[in-house]
């Protein structure tokens, strides 16, 4: 027997409704706020990601599911969306359209990393991209599509955690505080975060090792070193939110795996699954077009796990709906009836009704057993005198109601 990989999960039909429920409401909520679908390849050349995501990350250094194709050219499964959204917008040029240009994905992203609850190395997510605006103003619309599809969820125990991490200018000024600061300890840092401190010291602050957090707890505060247009613009952000009755809570710590990051990040924490509490994540990145070798374009956007989102869902005991079942089941006394069923099963899918017949040469009874256990709401039966009079009865499963029509005119009573 071949068993399926280490990280990754199988969608059973019997779970694939709950899929269907969110992918809805993402379609619905990304149609209100005027976001179309982007769909980028599976795969991109390795350098889009060692540029974009960051070659001092550990989604880059760990984490990267990374090959030859047979032309030697090295290729990796995407790990996150954005990368991949920014070299379509510049090969595509889309930034000759009106602006902002306004993206959405839904999108299964792989890292090689040790499977947890919440956390596969395939997983799904939900992604938003703004593009060509960099006012405050989009990083507000950006947070509040999170919030408002949350409370559509009817998801409540989700806290919002949002910092600024400058611009190139300001950070340069913090990332040399940094540096001291540790520095004065870098033997009691881990090894990872050892070879952090020169090359990019804020990844130290998102280092997972309990010696590093303690360490971490008492470094300095990036919003004690912002530039003034930074800080105007995370100001501006917070009275925003406020406006909009979005609750928030600043976090200087927060940081983001992604070095692409600049300004505004943020975080929805959820209460209900533990030390994996992290459902969306996401900021500005104001130069990620520009280090890829297109315009200077400025970007805001977000990822969020579906994966775990099922998760937060399912242990609030949140309503997907009902999973989806046919409405009428024809079920056949003989093998003459079968072959009538059969017809009419597919005479009442042309007009639109979910119909089903026997599949599997069971009997009547055995028949009568399966529309029971999967939920048929009507059952009819097909025998001699169903035949002879062109009449068939249907019954309604929840009350035991039965109406009586002509076999031809079936599908009027689901019309």
């Amino acid at each position: 027997m071949i068993n399926i990989p280490k990280g990754t999960k199988d969608v059973l039909p019997s779970e694939s409704y709950k899929w269907h429920f969110l992918e809805e409401k993402i379609r619905k909520l990304t149609d209100l706020y005027g976001y179309k679908e982007i769909r980028t390849p599976v795969f991109e050349h390795t350098e889009l990601f060692l540029r974009g995501v960051g070659e001092t990350t550990d989604i880059v250094n760990k984490e990267m599911y990374t090959f030859l194709d047979k032309g030697e050219r090295s290729m990796t499964l995407k790990p996150e969306g954005t990368a991949g959204v920014a070299r379509c917008f510049i090969e595509n040029a889309l930034d000759n359209n009106p602006q902002p240009t306004k993206m959405y994905y839904l999108t299964p992203v792989f890292r090689y990393e040790k499977p947890q609850s919440g956390r596969l190395r395939e997983h799904h997510q939900f992604g938003i991209e703004l593009y060509g605006s960099d006012s405050p103003y989009a990083d507000a619309e950006v947070i509040q599509i999170v919030r408002n599809f949350f409370d559509g969820l009817g998801i409540d125990k989700v806290r919002l955690y949002i910092n600024s991490i400058g611009c190139p200018e300001c950070r340069k000024t913090y990332s040399d505080a940094l540096k001291a600061y540790f520095g004065a300890r870098k033997e009691e840092l881990c090894p990872v975060c050892r070879e952090r401190l020169d090359r990019n010291p804020l990844r130290i602050l998102d280092c997972k090792d309990e010696g590093c957090k303690k360490i971490a707890a008492d470094a300095p505060v990036v919003l004690d070193y912002l530039c003034d247009g930074c800080r105007t613009h995370h100001e501006q952000l917070m009275s925003l939110l406020t406006d909009a009755g979005v609750e928030f809570t600043v976090n200087p710590k927060i940081v983001r795996g992604l070095d692409y990051y600049t300004r505004t990040v943020f975080e929805f924490v959820s209460e209900d699954i533990g030390s994996q509490g992290t459902v969306c994540g996401g900021g500005r990145y104001n130069n990620l077009v520009s280090d890829l070798g297109g315009k200077n374009v400025p970007a805001v956007g977000f990822g969020m796990g579906l994966e775990r989102l099922i998760m937060v869902m399912e242990n609030a005991g949140l309503s997907f709906g009902e999973n989806p079942t046919g409405t009428l089941f024809i079920a056949s006394a003989d093998e003459e009836s079968r072959r009538l069923a059969a017809k009419t099963v597919a005479s009442l899918r042309k007009q639109g009704v979910k119909a089903e017949c026997d599949l599997m040469g069971r009997s009547l009874k055995a028949q009568m057993k399966y529309a029971d256990k999967t939920s048929f709401p009507y059952v009819a039966v097909i025998g001699e005198s169903e035949r002879v009079s062109g009449k068939v009865a249907v019954k309604n499963m929840a009350d035991k109601g039965i109406r009586e029509t002509e076999i031809q005119k079936l599908a009027e009573l689901f019309i």
